[in-house]
């Protein structure tokens, strides 16, 4: 199956409006998705076209947010490794199980990770709050939401974001950042997988990468220049109406 000119731009586009979406919000899958349907993609081939080429948003953010990510280096690795681990889990589990598995859960978590974004900014002055590097139960809860976004993908960069903010201890916009160059390494992980096993659709990822690559460099330039309560803000009131939406397809859309 091939791509018409016109499609090429259309996802090219779609790629530089997900990747800073991905990395503001942490919603590039909600950009991409839809737009690889619109092109005529299956669902399956769509999610797993989508994994693929969100490995190009961490490369580029992993660029741009050069200076925020310095002096992280040692435990960057660390959870590089974690998030490779847990991408391709979620590879593998995207190729045995339905994707219905995780649909029923997803609103819970998604809404979760919302309302703790909100809430984190007033429980970090306690202590039991403050982020204390990795340890066993959120090294385990990293490998379970980078399994996610390898698998499901939608509003796991939120429930990311929320893992890291207990581990990582920076500034919001500086987690964030951590967090899509992280994502970037589970996608990459889950792709590995995908390339042999999945219905992955290169014509759809050559134009949807590049764009993703650029919105990815793109969007920490952004994220410097807004302030972290209405970074919080929008994070938060994305992955609520996130949520909802999830909801609405797992309960109410069959």
């Amino acid at each position: 199956m091939g791509v018409s000119p016109l499609e090429a731009l259309a996802l090219l586009a779609a790629g530089i409006l997900g990747g800073i979406v991905g990395v503001v919000v942490s919603l590039a899958s909600l950009v991409t998705y839809p737009a690889l349907l619109l092109a005529g993609l299956p669902p399956v081939a769509a999610n797993v076209t989508s994994t693929v080429s969100q490995t190009f948003i961490g490369i580029g953010a992993a660029l741009g947010a050069r200076r925020e990510l310095g002096g992280q280096r040692a435990m960057l690795l660390r959870l590089a490794v974690l998030s490779a681990v847990g991408g391709a889990l979620g590879a593998a589990i995207l190729l045995v199980l339905p994707s219905r598995t995780f649909e029923i859960a997803a609103p819970v978590l998604v809404g979760g990770a919302s309302l703790a974004i909100l809430v984190q900014a007033r429980l970090a002055h306690h202590r039991a709050f403050r982020p204390r590097g990795i340890r066993i139960p959120t090294a385990l809860a990293y490998v379970a939401v980078s399994a996610y976004i390898g698998y499901f993908g939608a509003g796991g960069g939120i429930i990311a974001l929320v893992v890291l903010a207990a581990i990582i201890d920076r500034p919001l916009g500086h987690v964030a950042m951590a967090k899509t160059a992280l994502a970037g390494l589970a996608n990459g992980a889950a792709a590995i997988g995908f390339i042999f096993f999945g219905p992955v659709r290169w014509a759809f990822v050559i134009p949807l990468a590049t764009g993703l690559l650029i919105g990815g460099y793109i969007g920490p330039s952004l994220v410097r220049r807004l302030p972290v309560r209405l970074l919080r803000a929008l994070i938060a009131c994305s992955g609520f109406g996130v949520a909802v939406l999830l909801a609405w397809r797992a309960y109410a859309g069959g």
